[in-house]
């Protein structure tokens, strides 16, 4: 075997599933046992060791490559351990934002009294996670007593500094943009007042639900859970293109709040005990969200 291979550990006993694999090589990574740039073992070599056909062991290895963990998964030679990979991180690895989200806010949804604070671009990552965990109250798997979501939101009002266009010299271009950020918007704002205040109505829970609009582009995402976690995101611009149906491809500037890897701080991060750094961490993101709440932001109404 090349020597630069990472090593294949003894054969399991049992047949292990697609998501244990992940788990298990995302563990390697992390501890710092698999190094960035080491080689991993082939598909068939992983297939063996595990118990499993390629096929789970290729949904394994998609996984890690989607939490930019591996390259090369794609190629035929094995597949290598990115080089921003995370040695020696002592909780959970940050995450896209559509991997990483949905299970802490799960875990919140496990609570007598769900608290979530938000504050995004468009909202499309908490609708999705929340709507999961509305799917599990009607089917009588959850039935927490209170629930109270607070969401910041760019106001309508402003110039956005993303979605923008790379060469502006078409003014509508500009506005397009604008109309459909601001129908992304609008639209995931309903649908999340609508599903969540429909609880009352169906199940008797008790929901409050507020929106307002902030007077800048956040460069970050924050999500506030039960006032004990803190889960945190950048939004990094990248070149993106929009194709009009007969027209010319539009350039713009723009970042995928969806794969914006999400960092956890607090008891949900991964650790035993969150922490000093991680309980501060969490406190002053709490002050900083309150402090836009009550002074520079103002109402928003989801169709407006």
């Amino acid at each position: 075997m090349d020597p630069e291979h990472a090593s294949v550990r003894e054969p399991r006993a049992s047949r292990a599933s697609h998501l244990e694999i992940a788990d298990e090589l995302r563990s390697r990574i992390v501890s710092g046992a698999l190094r960035p740039g080491q080689r991993m073992p082939t598909q068939a070599e992983l297939a063996e060791e595990f118990g499993v056909e390629r096929g789970a062991v290729r949904q394994a290895l998609d996984i890690l490559h989607a939490e930019r963990l591996l390259t090369g998964v794609s190629k035929g030679s094995p597949a290598r351990v990115a080089e921003g990979a995370w040695p020696g991180w002592s909780g959970a690895p940050p995450q896209p934002t559509m991997v990483g989200l949905g299970p802490r806010v799960a875990a919140a949804f496990a609570a007598p009294h769900v608290r979530i604070d938000a504050l995004c671009l468009t909202s499309v990552s908490l609708t999705l996670a929340v709507g999961e965990q509305l799917r599990l109250i009607h089917a009588g798997e959850l039935k927490p007593a209170k629930i109270d979501v607070r969401v910041l939101l760019p106001s309508r009002r402003i110039e956005l500094a993303f979605p923008t266009p790379v060469d502006p010299v078409n003014a509508g271009d500009g506005v397009l943009l604008h109309e459909r950020w601001l129908a992304v918007r609008n639209a995931q704002a309903m649908v999340l007042r609508q599903n969540l205040l429909a609880l009352r109505t169906t199940h008797g829970i008790d929901v409050r639900l507020t929106f307002r609009a902030l007077p800048f582009t956040p460069p970050v995402k924050l999500y506030l859970l039960n006032e004990a976690e803190a889960l945190f995101a950048y939004y990094t611009l990248g070149l993106h293109e929009q194709r009009e149906s007969g027209g010319e491809p539009l350039q713009l500037y723009d970042a995928d709040g969806t794969r914006s890897l999400l960092f956890a701080f607090g008891p949900g991060a991964g650790t035993r005990d969150a922490g000093a750094r991680d309980t501060a961490f969490v406190a002053e993101s709490r002050r900083w969200f309150d402090a836009l709440w009550e002074t520079i932001s103002s109402d928003l109404e989801p169709t407006s």
